[in-house]
């Protein structure tokens, strides 16, 4: 992971977006599409129709992203930064990060880091289709109830990419289960497993890429303010939302618990970047609007990925629950 990070700062230009090797092709979209086709593959019908029917598990993951991100971190973090601290950091980039946590949570992120550590992957799948497809609405209501901001989203649009991105590829892992295909994933499921960590690995270089490459749009201060913020951030709310879903009294599994804290926990470039474009187009704040999500991106992966054997082994320990 260090040299995937230390790679793309020698040589940013070698794995941007556009650059001479295609990263957002060839690991972006024919990566994420291989990952998703063996996350089909490998689940049982039956695990998806669980994960699907678990309402009270689902119910409490949408609830955080839309609800207790934006009101119990957005807003107080929004009033400590213009009440207490004002001369900090800019009022836009406030606003950039009050705009972050209105976000749904990641498509490719939460699932993939699911899969790694052992968690349920059924879980983490439902609830990044449920999270994106609600953020077309959700998120847009959030933004105009704090900015009165008049929102129009192109909803058949993303839709449609959330389907070729995420179910198509799954329903094909799924149809392959009735083929030979079935057999030869389980007999080479190590080598699966390392193509996996591979893409994660090729996806937070190409990320790393364009940040040091492109720029972020903000001053060394507020870089280095954002750089000390969200991964404190990030780390509070996966160790919090991991005791929540921990609780005896909801009797979630062990790999259900790990599935909800990565899908509960991070925020999407995907979705969010072309939501705060469309929206807040022609805005002279807009890069500090960004500059949130764009840094959280990176930092979600990067922390996710350190954290992998530790969560490892909490899932390979024998009991479904806590």
């Amino acid at each position: 992971m260090l040299v995937a990070v230390l790679f793309a700062k020698v040589l940013p230009s070698l794995g941007k977006n556009g650059g001479i090797l295609r990263p957002e092709l060839f690991i972006g979209n024919y990566g994420v599409t291989v990952i998703f086709l063996l996350s089909g593959l490998s689940l049982q019908t039956s695990e998806l129709t669980q994960a699907i029917s678990n309402i009270k598990l689902n119910g409490l993951i949408q609830a955080l992203i839309f609800g207790f991100w934006p009101f119990c971190i957005g807003v107080p973090l929004r009033y400590v930064l213009t009440n207490l601290l004002p001369n900090l950091i800019p009022p836009a980039l406030v606003d950039g990060l009050l705009i972050m946590t209105c976000l749904p949570t990641t498509v490719n992120m939460c699932i993939m880091l699911t899969s790694a550590s052992g968690g349920n992957v059924a879980t983490a799948i439902c609830n990044a289709v449920i999270s994106n497809m609600a953020g077309i609405i959700f998120t847009p209501l959030l933004l105009l109830h704090f900015f009165g901001t008049t929102i129009q989203l192109p909803f058949g649009k993303m839709v449609l990419k959330l389907c070729q991105k995420v179910l198509l590829p799954v329903t094909v892992g799924q149809l392959l289960r009735m083929t030979p295909a079935k057999e030869y994933y389980k007999q080479h499921s190590k080598t699966f497993k390392r193509l996996q960590e591979v893409v994660l690995l090729g996806i937070v270089w190409n990320a790393f890429c364009n940040a040091f490459s492109d720029g972020l749009g903000i001053g060394v201060k507020e870089s280095i303010f954002l750089m000390l913020l969200l991964p404190s951030l990030h780390l509070a709310t996966l160790g919090a939302f991991f005791k929540f879903f921990s609780l005896p009294s909801f009797q979630f599994s062990r790999s259900e618990a790990v599935a909800a804290m990565f899908c509960a926990s991070q925020k999407t470039l995907a979705f969010g970047l072309p939501l705060v474009n469309t929206i807040f187009q022609g805005n002279p704040n807009l890069a500090a609007f960004c500059a949130p999500i764009m840094f959280i991106h990176p930092l979600q992966m990067t922390i996710g990925s350190f954290l992998l054997p530790m969560i490892q082994k909490y899932t390979a320990i024998n009991g479904e629950y806590r």
